[in-house]
Formats: structure tokens, sequence, C-alpha cells
């Protein structure tokens, strides 16, 4: 066990094991605050209910409102939104890294798009797409796209000119310079994907609020309806734990697929800076 005054070292590593004691100290507290909370009654129980409730609620929530249903249906809303999101903002992110021109022409609009709230755009896509499916991923797709293309176009920025000039010299064309450019940074782009995901499950909520019969949004919704706040709360737990597997599931793939990362992270002792745009996107997923 680490003595205290390693522990108020500045940037000194922890062991895993006290990461872990850590991490669960946090939550029982967070526990322990709840149950005191009810237990004398501080909060009205209509607006908190007993932990215990909620534990039941969330069993009722598996056996007869479909949660795994309604889980996979919001998961797929998400990819949807997630795979047109990448498929448009990372070709156009690395084009405008590479064309200055192109730059100035879009960036004009999308570092806006950034800064605005993006219920208040809900109206106006209900107005051009109805309420029904293509809504909710035009809905999504809008609320990640932009960050997504900040990410890429700071990453593509990123790889040295030394590398494309290399790769002239071997007689590359410009095709293969943005190839180039595109593998040198996706690594970078793909551990975006995380943080891009729980935007994707914060903004999912609100459009199935909107005339959905499935979803872990409409769940939560059609239990606020009738007043059922320890379905809410089990409905509110249910999404953490989802989206956070989900999230688990992508930082196992970025192991998996660039394990040099990881070394690089190790080599650099944790204390690089934290990239603009990937700020921007912790922000958007805060609310900020």
């Amino acid at each position: 066990m680490a003595n205290i005054g390693e522990l108020f070292s500045i940037r000194k590593e922890i062991s895993p094991r006290l990461r872990l004691a850590l991490g669960c100290l946090s939550w029982a507290i967070v526990v322990l605050v709840w149950i005191g909370l009810t237990h004398w009654e501080i909060l009205p129980p209509f607006s908190l209910p007993k932990p215990l409730g909620v534990i039941r609620a969330f069993g009722k929530l598996w056996t007869e409102y479909d949660l795994l249903g309604n889980v996979v249906e919001s998961w797929w809303r998400i990819a949807q939104a997630f795979f047109w999101c990448a498929v448009i903002a990372i070709p156009l992110g690395i084009l405008m890294a590479s064309f200055r021109w192109l730059f100035e022409l879009i960036n004009p609009i999308a570092a806006p798009m950034r800064a605005m709230p993006l219920t208040a755009f809900l109206p106006a896509f209900i107005a051009l797409f109805g309420m029904d499916e293509t809504m909710k991923i035009a809905f999504l797709w809008f609320g990640m796209f932009f960050y997504l293309l900040a990410v890429v176009v700071e990453e593509a920025n990123r790889v040295d000119n030394a590398l494309l000039e290399t790769a002239y010299t071997l007689g590359a064309e410009r095709r293969h310079a943005l190839w180039l450019m595109f593998r040198a940074s996706f690594p970078a782009i793909f551990s975006s994907f995380r943080i891009l995901y729980d935007i994707g499950w914060t903004y999912v909520i609100l459009a199935e609020m909107v005339n959905a019969r499935k979803g872990v949004g409409y769940m939560v919704e059609a239990a606020r309806k009738v007043l059922d706040f320890e379905r809410v709360y089990a409905g509110i737990i249910a999404i953490g734990i989802a989206a956070f597997l989900f999230r688990f599931l992508l930082t196992f793939l970025e192991r998996r697929l660039f394990p040099w990362r990881q070394a690089a992270s190790a080599f650099s002792g944790g204390g690089a800076a934290v990239p603009s745009a990937h700020a921007h996107l912790k922000a958007a997923k805060h609310g900020a």
C-alpha cells in the first residue's frame, strides 16, 4: 500500500490494486449517501426512492419490460448514426486538414455548431423528418458529426510533414498522401470513438422520448409518466451499465488493434496534454 507521501506526489502512478480500491470506495460513498438520504427522509421518497426498491424495479425491467431488447434498440440507433457520422466526417476531416481552402470554407459553419445546444434543434428535426426512425437517426448523427469532424481535422494535422515528404520522395501521388494521412491519424481518431459513443448514449435518451415504442429513453419516459420513479432510477442505472459495457468493448478493440499506443502512453508516463478536440468531446458529453 502506498504511503501518504506517495499519494500526494504529483503525477505519481498508483498500483492497480489501489486504483480498484479507490473506485470501489467512491461508489460505496455514493450508495451510503443515497441510503442515508432515503433512510432519514431528507429528500421526499417521490424524488429519491430507496435503493432496495430500485433494485426490485431493476428486476422488473428485465423480466417484464424487455430491458435487453430496449438496450439493443438504443444501441442500434446509435450505431446507425455513428456509422454515417464516421463515413462522412473521417474523409471530410482528412480533406480539410489537407487543403486549407476547404478548411476555411467548412470550419466557419462547423465550429459554431459544436457550441450550440443540440436540444434546440429537436423541433427542427421533427419538422424536417417527422417523428419516426429517420428523425432519431438524423438527430443523433447531427449530435456526433461536428465533434468527430474536429477530432479528425486535429489528428490529421498532427501527421508529421516529414512523413509526407518522404512519401513524395518515393514517388507517391496525392491520393497516396491522403491515404497515408488517414492511416497515420486513424489510431488516434479511433480512440475518440469511446467519448463519441458516450455522446450518442446521452442524446439517444432525448431522441427516444419523441414518439418511440422501444429503447431505453422510451423505457424511462414511460416510467416517469406513471410516476414510477423506482423504475426511472433503475432505467438510469441500466443506461449507465449499457454505456459502460460498450465503452469497454471499444477500449478492448483499441488495445487489440493498436497495441503500440498503449506502449507509447506508458513510455510517456501518462503526462501528455489532452488534445483540445478530445477535451471538447468530453465537454459535449457532459453538456458543457
